[in-house]
């Protein structure tokens, strides 16, 4: 199944049937996995006239990073103050989610290397924590495409110690969608082609197998925090960055690009970059220096 939200607000709940959106009785997406399912209303909405929202907004959203260890391997051209270690964590602001086609804002006065990252992200189908990889597949309620919008200026300096979440977890950073695909569309969510385009030309071209860990690793490994249903875990990005390039300047992003986000059985997430004062109505504020 393909699990959708749509509509305007908060949106609504559906499942997708060919070109039809079929009506659940829940109110969000996050509430079909607390109850466990949801049942159809009988409405049937076009999906040509119906607008995608992201099909989710988590409880809580586990960003986990260095799973592809080629993203690792880039970094060392550019000489960052900290290694792309292994079992990195952090939570990702929910606030900062849109969905398919929404405007990933451009804030000017806060950052000059606006960068993009493919994920593969798991949506967990239920509570759980401390259990082992052999247990993780009964929590897998289905994968989606993340796209993980960094402002690298920001975060190189937040890396001089260490960390980094401010520089990924400002307002529209988090694209999130098109949809759900539960897991009986995904055999192996090892083995998907995975390719970010900006304005149609290819940046981020690999491949779900090229993971140093497994799915069910990494959900296991991070169930000691404890999760809830319709929570969210990236699996961390691929090689082909702007930020890791030698010509890295020339690679980020800028208003009127467009970013398409692809992974094979999953589909497709696209979402246009637009200016602060396209997204505002005014002028970026002024300046700000970190």
């Amino acid at each position: 199944m393909k699990l959708v939200t749509f509509g305007e607000g908060a949106g609504r709940a559906g499942v997708l049937d060919g070109d039809e959106i079929v009506v659940l009785d829940v109110p969000t997406m996050r509430e079909y996995f607390e109850r466990g399912g949801a049942d159809e209303t009988g409405e049937r909405v076009p999906l040509a006239e119906a607008r995608l929202r992201a099909p989710i907004v988590p409880k809580k959203f586990f960003h986990t990073a260095g799973n592809f260890r080629e993203h690792e391997e880039e970094s060392k051209q550019v000489g960052w103050s900290h290694e792309i270690a292994p079992w990195i964590v952090f939570f990702q602001n929910v606030d900062a989610i849109v969905g398919p086609d929404e405007p990933v804002v451009y804030p000017e006065h806060l950052t000059e290397e606006l960068d993009y990252e493919l994920e593969l992200a798991v949506v967990l189908r239920k509570a759980g924590k401390w259990f082992s990889p052999e247990e993780a597949q009964d929590y897998i309620g289905g994968y989606v495409i993340f796209n993980d919008v960094t402002a690298r200026d920001i975060q190189r300096r937040e890396m001089r110690s260490g960390v980094f979440s401010f520089c990924k977890a400002i307002d529209t950073f988090c694209p999130l969608g098109p949809w759900i695909v539960t897991p009986d569309e995904v055999p192996d969510p090892h083995d998907l082609a995975m390719t970010l385009r900006v304005n149609g030309a290819e940046r981020q071209v690999s491949h779900s197998s090229r993971m140093s860990v497994t799915i069910p690793e990494i959900l296991s490994h991070y169930s000691a925090l404890g999760y809830s249903a319709g929570d969210v875990l990236s699996t961390g990005t691929v090689s082909g960055v702007a930020g890791f390039s030698p010509d890295a300047a020339s690679l980020y992003l800028r208003p009127g690009d467009v970013m398409e986000c692809e992974i094979e059985r999953i589909g497709m997430l696209r979402n246009p970059v637009v200016s602060w004062e396209e997204g505002h109505g005014e002028p970026a504020p002024p300046r700000v220096r970190w």
